[in-house]
């Protein structure tokens, strides 16, 4: 019997200390791995010093090239059963090319989150606009990721408010959609530290995404309402990839204090009695969130920075869109005990009763299976997808040849 195999076409090479897409991409990983997949992890992005070593978790790895149909010819050899694009824009690069050397392939999108969601978001805050999520978003990234979903054959979303979203947007098919949030094994949790043992405020992103930097200067805005009233307290922000700009405002006499990288996200969580996390657009699931619920560390943060995150569950962080509230419920928090023990308490509950990997992996490997034994009629079903992939598969290899001739040109006239 032969091994599958699964093919993941990385936007980066994965990074799970500097990124929540980091560990949800390793997790997607160990779950095929636990199914008897064989991994190769193939990106075009430079390797960077803070990403994790593949072959230590036995993933074959393949440094691959934009435009050069060096690809095709190794995706050939490789025959991959599964291949799995990191987000729409490596879908749109190398799907025609699989496509067409590996036909038979299932072709999995994984969003990470939805980008014309968050794109629209952020463009409405820039405008000082309040987007309801109701009007679908008409631009270029919306166009271009939604392409991708329908030329998929299976599209994880990590959200299930993005799971309804998209179908009440867009009109998705449900068949070609699965919600498959982040995949924790859970571990019976050691005993963190309490209430007393703990201090100041922590906040927490890689500062190259929009949103987390966003939220810095939001935190840098409101910080001194929260420090007059707590004088002796500070709020350390960490996060990867700390530009000068964000370093400028560190100031220890205001106690607003810039840490940038850290090696170890959780020990300065489970350290800090609260994390603030004022989120003004965004998408997906946040995973300082659920790193936060791991450390049993309450959050303030707002209505997009909880969203997808609890569910039926009691929440365990104070959810606030106004700058007033938001300062109240960080003062009121660190300092009540009662009221921190019970969000501390509901962070226990999350990993076991909403992103367990025991539960989640199963069925995604269930529905490939399944979409891989009918192949053939599950694409039938799709026709909309069908008819993107013949125009894109055309398009795209065009133009895709015209770029890899003219970089052999510039390479033959140098």
């Amino acid at each position: 019997m032969s091994v599958k195999k699964l093919l993941v076409v990385g936007y980066v090479w994965p990074e799970p200390n500097s990124s929540a897409a980091g560990s949800r991409m390793l997790q997607l990983i160990a779950c095929f791995q636990s199914a008897g997949y064989q991994v190769t992890y193939a990106s075009a992005a430079d390797i960077s010093p803070h990403a994790i070593d593949l072959a230590s978790i036995n993933v074959c790895q393949k440094s691959i090239v934009l435009n050069c149909s060096s690809f095709d010819q190794w995706v050939a050899e490789v025959q991959p059963d599964v291949v799995l694009y990191d987000r729409f824009m490596m879908e749109e690069q190398f799907g025609w090319r699989v496509s067409r050397a590996c036909p038979h392939a299932l072709q999995v999108l994984d969003m990470e989150d939805v980008h014309c969601l968050r794109h629209a978001r952020h463009e409405a805050v820039k405008q000082g606009e309040i987007f309801d999520g109701v009007a679908a978003p008409m631009s270029d990234i919306a166009l271009r990721e939604v392409a991708s979903i329908l030329r998929c054959d299976i599209t994880l979303v990590i959200s299930e408010y993005e799971m309804e979203w998209l179908q009440s947007t867009f009109a998705i098919p449900a068949q070609l959609l699965h919600y498959s949030p982040f995949m924790i094994e859970h571990v019976v949790p050691e005993l963190q530290p309490s209430f007393e043992q703990r201090q100041h405020f922590i906040a927490i992103g890689n500062f190259r995404h929009a949103p987390n930097w966003d939220a810095v200067l939001q935190l840098k805005q409101c910080w001194p309402a929260i420090r007059a009233q707590l004088p002796q307290v500070e709020l350390h922000i960490y996060g990867a990839y700390p530009p000068p700009k964000a370093t400028q405002l560190h100031n220890t006499k205001q106690g607003f204090v810039v840490k940038g990288w850290c090696d170890d996200a959780f020990d300065v969580i489970k350290h800090a009695r609260v994390m603030l996390a004022p989120l003004r657009f965004g998408a997906g699931l946040k995973g300082k969130l659920l790193d936060a619920a791991q450390c049993q560390t309450p959050a303030i943060t707002s209505s997009i920075g909880a969203e997808g995150m609890y569910g039926d569950l009691d929440a365990m962080a104070k959810i606030c869109d106004t700058e007033s509230e938001f300062i109240a419920q960080a003062v009121s928090l660190y300092q009540s005990k009662p009221q921190w023990q019970l969000l501390s308490e509901a962070g226990a509950q999350l990993i076991p009763k909403r992103f367990s990997m025991d539960y989640h992996c199963p069925l995604l490997i269930e529905l490939i299976t399944r979409v891989q034994q009918q192949l053939e009629q599950h694409r039938r079903t799709n026709f909309y997808g069908a008819m993107l992939r013949h125009h894109s598969m055309r398009s795209t290899q065009y133009m895709g040849q015209w770029i890899e001739v003219k970089n052999r040109l510039q390479e033959y006239c140098k």
